[in-house]
């Protein structure tokens, strides 16, 4: 078994350990399609370009707040497998400071097992929102938290 990044926090580490016990890429999508159907619903006021994920083919949406000196994202996307990528994402990153999120290294991703299942632009889409909510979560760390 691949381990982590020792950057990688307990809620993605926890994923990224189930995907990597799925040794079937078909079980492996219900997962994904599993997690955005429980995502939860994104606004559709902040389907906006500024909360728009660059270099994804599907429409997909990030936006992130601070709590409590920690950040909280929603997304959403077109598609459903990119959508359960955002979901998966925001279920492994929510709650951590911005300085946490930032500590994070893409290489969670190759752990999951998931870039072999997943079409190159897919896979080019899911490093590109992770990165994304990197950046919305850097913009947070200068700013005060709400409560």
């Amino acid at each position: 078994m691949t381990t982590a990044s020792t950057a990688t926090p307990p809620a993605l580490q926890k994923i990224v350990q189930r995907l990597q016990q799925t040794t079937d890429p078909k079980r492996r999508y219900e997962y994904l399609l599993w997690l955005a159907k429980h995502l939860e619903l994104f606004p559709e006021p902040a389907k906006v370009p500024e909360n728009k994920v660059a270099g994804c083919v599907s429409q997909v949406y990030v936006v992130a707040s601070l709590k409590d000196g920690n950040v909280f994202f929603q997304g959403d996307s077109d598609a459903q497998i990119t959508k359960g990528l955002v979901a998966l994402l925001i279920k492994g990153l929510n709650g951590l400071t911005p300085a946490e999120v930032l500590q994070v290294k893409p290489t969670f991703i190759r752990d999951t097992g998931l870039e072999v299942s997943l079409t190159p632009s897919r896979a080019n889409g899911f490093y590109n929102i992770f990165k994304t909510m990197q950046m919305k979560a850097a913009e947070l760390a200068d700013q005060p938290s709400t409560n």
